[in-house]
C-alpha cells in the first residue's frame, strides 16, 4: 500500500467503528501560547480528553499534519523528519483498552498487511511507591492476540533506557518500560501537579532484521533503542488516572488516545526502513536527482534534508505562515534556508524551489483541499524566499572579504557566515581555499563549540515555550481570549468587510491579533477601535455558546471563522448579546474559553487598550493590546 492509500484506509477502518473524521487542525495552534506548533494528534484535543464534550461526538478520528522543529538537526537519517503526519483515534470516555488493542492489531496487520512476527510490544511497568499498578491488562490483551497468532508472548522487564542497554531484548515479546510508558502533560508521574490526568500507555515497534544494532547506542538492542532496528509505528494511551493529594486515583472518564506514524508505517509496508523511500517523499528526491543530476545514493543527507524540509514549508504556508524573524515565520525560514544550503551541496545553484515545491503540492492537494486552493500562492513565497536569500548569500560574500582581511578566516569568523548571514560552512571553507586564505587549525572545534552553545540556547528557549497542553485556561486567559472576538467586530465595523483574521496569540501579559488590510492604521482608527471595544465591555454583554451544523453557522448565521481553519460537521458559536437583546454584537466560531459577561474584563478598573500597530507581512497588519 502506498501512504496515501495507507491514510485513506486508516479514516475507512476507524469510520466502519463508528467514529466521526474530523479535520487536520492547523500546524499553528490557535489561542494557545504555550507552544509554537502543533506538535502531535492529540494536542489540538486536549480540552476533549480533560472532559469538555466533543461537537463530534465520543469517538473520533483523522490524519493530522505534525511540526517538531527541535528535530531539525536530526533531519538526514533514515527516520527523522520536522514534519509529519499522525494517524489518529480517539475514544472519550466511551471504548478503552480491548476495543482500541485489538483494532490497532488488525489495522496493521490485516489491512496494512504487517508481518505479524516483527511486531514488538510495551507497556507501563508500573509505579508502586505511587500507587500506579502495572499495566497487566494491556499485558494481557496483548498476549491473547499474540497467542492466536501463534506467536511468542514472553515478558521482559526492562525498567529504565539505560538498563534495556544493559539486558537487551532476552527473546521477549511484550516490554515492561517505567516512565517511558506513561503520558501526562507534566511528563514523570512524580512531576505531575495535583488535578493532572494521565495514564500508561502501549507502544508498537516494528523489527527490521537488515538492520545491525549499532553499539554506539548502548551494549545490547531493545525495542527503545535508538539504532534504527526497531521502529516505533504507534502508541496508545490510556488516560486513567488523575493526581491526587493523597497519591493516584482512578479517573471516573477514562480516555483513549492512540497515534500512529504514517510515514513509519508506510515504510513498514515496502519493508524498508528509509521513511524517505514512501510514496510521500521518494517523488520529491526523484525531482532533485533531476535537478542535480545525481543519485539519491551517493547524496542521501542533502536530499533527504531537502525533502523534508520543502514538506514542512509547504504546509506552513499552506496554514497562513511567512517566513520571517520572529517564532514560527523564523522556523520557516530557517527550513527553507537549510533546503537551499543543502540544494547548495547537491550543485543545484540555480532557483529550484519552483518545481521541487510543485512535486510537494502534487502530492498532497488531493488529499489535502487546502493545499490546492493555496498552492500557487505558497510556491511564489517560497520562491521569494530563495531569490531573498540568494541576495543574503551575496551579503555573506561581502563579510567574509571583511574578514578575509585580517589575513585568516577563525572558527568564530565562519561561526557568524553561518549564523547571521546563514553562509554554508562548505562554502566559507572553499572560499578560503579559492583565496589562499589560512583556516585557523582548531576552527572547527570552535565552530561546533559555538554551534553546542546556540542549540543549549535554542533548547532552553523551547523547554521555556513548549510545555503542551492548556496553556491558556486561566482567567486573565479566558478575558483576552473574549476581548479578541470584540477587537474583531470592532475592526470589521472600523475597516470594513476586507478585514480577515490571519491569527492570534494570548499570553497572561497581553493578545495578539493579525488581520488582513493593505495600510497603516491611524490615530484614529486606532481610538475609535478602542472605544468600540471599551464600550462592549462597559455594556456588559452576555457571552454564550451552541453547537450548530457548519454550513449553518458559517453561511446562515454569518459567524465568523479564522482564515486557514477548517471545521467539522458541527462547531461551537460563541455570541456575545446585550441583555434583552436577540441580536448579537459578535458571533464567532471558537473553542474558547473565555468569560460568560464582557464586565469581567473591566475588573479592578481596566481598560483595553491597543499597545502596538504594525505590519505582520505583505498585506497584514498586526495589534498588540492589553487591559491595562
Amino acid at each position: 500500500m502506498t501512504a496515501q492509500e495507507i491514510r485513506q484506509a486508516y479514516l475507512d477502518f476507524f469510520k466502519d467503528k463508528g467514529h466521526s473524521i474530523i479535520p487536520r487542525a492547523l500546524l499553528v495552534p490557535e489561542g494557545d501560547p504555550s507552544t509554537l506548533f502543533t506538535g502531535s494528534g492529540m494536542q489540538p484535543l486536549l480540552p476533549y480528553l480533560l472532559g469538555q464534550d466533543h461537537p463530534a461526538g465520543s469517538r473520533l478520528t483523522n490524519s493530522q499534519t505534525c511540526l517538531r522543529a527541535q528535530d531539525i538537526e536530526e533531519v538526514g537519517d533514515n527516520r527523522h523528519t520536522t514534519m509529519f503526519e499522525m494517524l489518529g483515534n480517539w475514544s472519550l470516555g466511551d471504548y478503552f483498552k480491548q476495543d482500541q488493542i485489538t483494532w490497532v492489531w488488525q489495522f496493521l496487520t490485516e489491512v496494512v498487511g504487517l508481518d505479524k512476527n516483527r511486531i514488538f510490544i510495551s507497556c507501563y511497568s508500573g509505579n508502586q511507591q505511587l500507587g500506579i499498578a502495572k499495566d497487566e491488562d494491556s499485558a494481557d490483551i496483548w498476549t491473547e492476540i499474540l497467542s492466536k497468532e501463534g506467536l511468542s508472548t514472553k515478558r521482559v522487564d526492562i525498567g529504565s533506557m539505560d538498563n534495556g542497554a544493559k539486558i537487551g531484548e532476552q527473546g521477549g515479546r511484550i516490554f515492561f518500560y517505567g516512565d517511558k510508558n506513561w503520558w501526562s502533560r507534566a511528563g514523570k508521574p512524580n512531576d505531575m501537579p495535583v488535578g493532572e490526568p494521565g495514564g500508561p500507555d502501549s507502544e508498537l515497534f516494528y523489527l527490521y532484521p537488515q538492520v545491525k544494532h549499532d553499539t554506539k547506542f548502548g551494549e545490547h538492542c531493545h525495542v527503545n533503542c535508538d539504532c534504527g532496528r526497531y521502529i516505533e509505528l504507534g502508541n496508545c494511551v490510556f488516560m486513567e488516572y488523575q493526581k491526587g493529594n493523597e497519591g493516584f486515583t482512578k479517573l471516573p472518564k477514562r480516555n483513549v488516545d492512540y497515534g500512529g506514524g504514517l510515514e513509519r508505517i508506510a515504510a513498514a509496508a515496502i519493508d524498508n526502513p528509509d521513511v524517505y523511500a514512501i510514496s510521500l517523499m521518494r517523488p520529491i528526491i526523484s525531482t532533485l536527482e533531476k535537478l542535480s543530476k545525481r543519485d539519491y545514493a551517493s547524496n542521501t543527507t542533502a536530499m533527504r534534508v531537502i525533502t523534508d524540509h520543502l514538506r514542512a514549508a509547504t504546509f506552513l504556508g499552506v496554514d497562513g505562515i511567512v517566513p520571517s524573524n520572529k517564532e514560527q515565520g523564523y522556523v520557516m525560514r530557517r527550513l527553507v534556508r537549510r533546503a537551499i544550503r543543502f540544494a547548495f551541496d547537491l550543485g543545484i545553484e540555480q532557483n529550484f524551489i519552483e518545481e521541487a515545491t510543485n512535486t510537494v503540492a502534487d502530492l498532497y492537494h488531493k488529499d489535502f483541499p487546502e493545499v490546492a486552493k493555496r498552492r500557487d500562492q505558497v510556491i511564489a513565497l517560497l520562491m521569494k524566499e530563495e531569490k531573498v536569500f540568494r541576495q543574503t548569500l551575496r551579503k555573506g560574500i561581502k563579510q567574509l572579504d571583511k574578514m578575509a582581511a585580517r589575513g585568516h578566516l577563525s572558527g568564530e569568523d565562519i561561526f557568524i557566515l553561518y549564523d547571521t548571514f546563514g553562509f554554508p560552512v562548505e562554502l566559507s571553507v572553499e572560499e578560503a581555499f579559492t583565496r589562499s586564505l589560512p583556516l585557523d587549525p582548531k576552527w572547527r572545534e570552535v565552530f561546533e563549540q559555538k554551534m553546542k552553545q546556540q542549540r543549549e540556547r535554542s533548547h532552553t528557549a523551547a523547554k521555556g515555550t513548549f510545555k503542551g497542553g492548556l496553556g491558556g485556561n486561566s482567567a486573565i486567559h479566558r478575558k483576552y481570549h473574549t476581548a479578541t472576538h470584540l477587537l474583531y467586530r470592532a475592526l470589521r465595523d472600523e475597516l470594513g468587510d476586507q478585514v480577515v483574521q490571519h491569527g492570534s496569540n494570548i499570553t497572561e501579559e497581553r493578545l495578539r491579533f493579525d488581520f488582513s488590510y493593505p495600510s497603516k492604521l491611524t490615530p484614529e482608527q486606532i481610538k475609535s477601535l478602542e472605544d468600540s471595544v471599551n464600550t462592549q465591555i462597559k455594556r456588559d454583554l452576555i457571552v454564550s455558546w451552541a453547537e450548530y451544523p457548519t454550513e449553518k453557522a458559517l453561511n446562515e448565521m454569518g459567524a465568523m471563522g479564522a482564515f486557514g481553519d477548517r471545521y467539522g460537521d458541527r462547531v461551537k458559536v460563541y455570541a456575545m448579546t446585550p441583555e434583552g437583546s436577540d441580536v448579537p454584537y459578535s458571533l464567532e466560531v471558537c473553542g474558547g474559553p473565555h468569560v460568560s459577561h464582557t464586565s469581567e474584563l473591566a475588573e479592578g478598573g481596566k481598560r483595553f487598550k491597543i499597545i502596538k500597530e504594525e505590519s505582520s507581512s505583505a498585506g497584514i497588519r498586526r495589534i498588540k493590546a492589553a487591559l491595562i
